[in-house]
């Protein structure tokens, strides 16, 4: 999963957000980018701003039902090509995986966002969905069955609950969670590649390394998994308060890719998890 920029911590937020538009100063600053509202006096940016008519493209500021409109087509774009993956060669979604990670890091770490560069990683992050979906369910689906349709569904059970949860206010991301999130979220890496490691030197056993080791009778890579979960979820929350967070200090529209960006790469990674952990669950059951 690549780290993904928020509206507080991301180059583009403080050179072309705080600067020109964050904390209520947006709307005092006439020239605060390139826009067809930049030769306007404060006075009429106002009353614009404050027309109950106005929409996005009048006031050029992120909004709800524009980020929702980029994340369904981001969405769309990463349907598409899971079913493509799905229905090619291995090398094609092996060769993906390392294109999606390379778009990933460029979206990352770009200071302003690119819509072709967002839906390019959306469709080459499907086509890796895709392929290994077809893959586990091939290899670890002959006793349960059907795990690919679980790991859909609880994704998007996951999603809708994690959005319930944030929308009626009872849960919040905190500075001390986050910490803790960043914390847990190396180690978590720093496990995936040791366990990588020892895999290929053929040093564990199993279809999952250490993860399918078992503790108290219950593999390790289930147990790991679930706490895994709750980190997307919670990752999920820290999206939802940076659209939040867009939207109350007028961000720029463009930085709605961001934050559909932003929630591809959660879903994709909360994805693979619950998938990994049916798949670990089933060749326990086959041993």
């Amino acid at each position: 999963m690549a780290f993904k920029p928020g509206f507080d911590q991301s180059p583009a937020f403080n050179d072309a957000g705080r600067n020109a538009w964050g904390a209520g100063a947006g709307r005092q600053q006439a020239g605060w980018g390139q826009t067809p509202q930049a030769g306007m006096t404060p006075e009429q940016l106002q009353y614009m701003y404050d027309r109950p008519s106005a929409s996005t493209v009048d006031t050029d500021r992120m909004s709800y039902e524009d980020t929702i409109v980029k994340t369904l087509l981001a969405f769309g774009v990463l349907v598409v090509g899971a079913v493509a993956g799905w229905n090619l060669p291995p090398v094609v979604w092996i060769v993906s995986a390392l294109v999606g990670f390379v778009l990933a890091m460029v979206n990352t770490f770009k200071k302003k966002p690119s819509p072709a560069l967002v839906l390019a990683y959306a469709a080459f992050e499907g086509l890796f969905v895709g392929g290994i979906s077809k893959f586990f369910e091939y290899n670890f689906a002959a006793q349960t069955g059907g795990i690919v349709a679980q790991a859909v569904f609880g994704t998007l059970g996951v999603f809708a609950v994690t959005l319930l949860l944030f929308t009626s206010g009872k849960v919040r991301a905190t500075p001390k969670l986050t910490r803790f999130f960043l914390v847990a979220m190396v180690g978590y890496l720093a496990f995936q590649l040791v366990n990588l490691v020892l895999m290929w030197t053929g040093v564990t056993q199993g279809s999952f390394g250490l993860m399918s080791a078992t503790l108290f009778g219950i593999p390790i890579g289930v147990l790991i998994g679930i706490f895994v979960v709750l980190m997307a979820a919670y990752s999920l929350i820290l999206d939802f308060d940076q659209i939040k967070t867009g939207v109350q200090r007028g961000a720029p529209r463009i930085y709605a890719w961001t934050a559909a960006f932003g929630l591809i790469v959660t879903l994709v990674w909360l994805y693979l998890e619950i998938l990994r952990i049916l798949a670990i669950i089933a060749s326990s059951s086959r041993n």
